[in-house]
């Protein structure tokens, strides 16, 4: 039976949260295995913590659980959920943290945890991750079945979409967060280099678009008062210090500064608008 547990959260690593988290799962599964995808979501935003999940969920090994926490609600009418979906097992609170996974992922199957077996004795009102989280995460990891920690429930909460939009003449996005080099991670993907000049877009979150060919360094980047020429392939072939637009390792469209930090210099903030003029 596998045992890995990957954890995604933004508790930080400062204080004490993750490490109790962990030493309640190894004091129900001590055969456990962690995975720490990151503890540094910005505080409170779900949106970021579903897509890094999105992101990141594929390269970890059939039979994961997830114990993916950020969690504004935590106390309140938002409900605790485990589900199954694919080769993989996630818990988290029901506030769309999981709902872009799970919009493509075939199969799910969800519980409310409901049953008090699989929590800790006592359950305070402001650290699910430790109480009923972590121990539910902690028994699918050692082979419970899903359907024991928990009444049956059919839907799930909806994370909004990220803004993408194609035309004619232009893709328009939005920024989402920035990571930990300040790189300002955008909407627009999936792009898939086709040869050295022409790039495929295939838009990761409106399904129903047809894919886009275009002309990598024929192209026109707008966001905000920034205004870039080109999409690179690597931050090295942009100037030292100056901004750029790339493909990142996920295939969406980054704005960065080569060996520069672009969130605090660009003073772009979170949802700003990016546009790709294409015609």
């Amino acid at each position: 039976m596998a045992s890995t547990i990957a954890l995604l959260t933004d508790f930080g690593t400062q204080d004490t949260y993750v490490g109790v988290m962990k030493a309640v799962m190894l004091g129900i599964n001590p055969a456990a295995q962690f995975i720490d995808l990151t503890h540094e979501i910005r505080p409170q935003n779900v949106r970021q913590a579903a897509l890094v999940l999105l992101n990141t969920y594929r390269y970890c090994p059939p039979g994961t659980v997830f114990l993916t926490v950020v969690d504004p609600s935590v106390g309140g009418a938002r409900k605790p959920i485990a589900v199954r979906a694919g080769d993989y097992s996630f818990v988290a609170p029901d506030n769309g943290l999981l709902s872009y996974v799970l919009d493509e992922l075939p199969e799910k199957h969800i519980v409310e945890l409901t049953n008090s077996a699989y929590r800790l004795p006592t359950v305070s009102h402001t650290f699910h991750g430790r109480d009923v989280f972590a121990p539910a995460a902690a028994h699918l990891a050692a082979g419970v079945p899903l359907e024991s920690l928990g009444t049956i429930q059919a839907n799930y909460a909806k994370q909004m979409l990220p803004m993408t939009n194609v035309t004619e003449k232009a893709i328009i996005g939005q920024v989402l967060y920035s990571d930990h080099f300040g790189n300002l991670i955008t909407s627009i993907g999936t792009f898939e280099w086709m040869d050295d000049e022409q790039l495929q877009l295939t838009p990761r979150f409106k399904k129903n678009l047809a894919p886009v060919i275009i002309q990598a360094d024929q192209v026109t980047i707008t966001a905000g008062s920034v205004i870039l020429k080109g999409i690179h392939r690597t931050y090295s072939t942009g100037k030292l210090g100056e901004p750029l637009a790339l493909v990142d390792s996920n295939g969406f469209l980054e704005i960065a500064i080569n060996q520069g930090h672009a969130a605090n210099r660009l003073n772009l903030p979170m949802t700003t608008q990016v546009i790709i003029q294409i015609g």
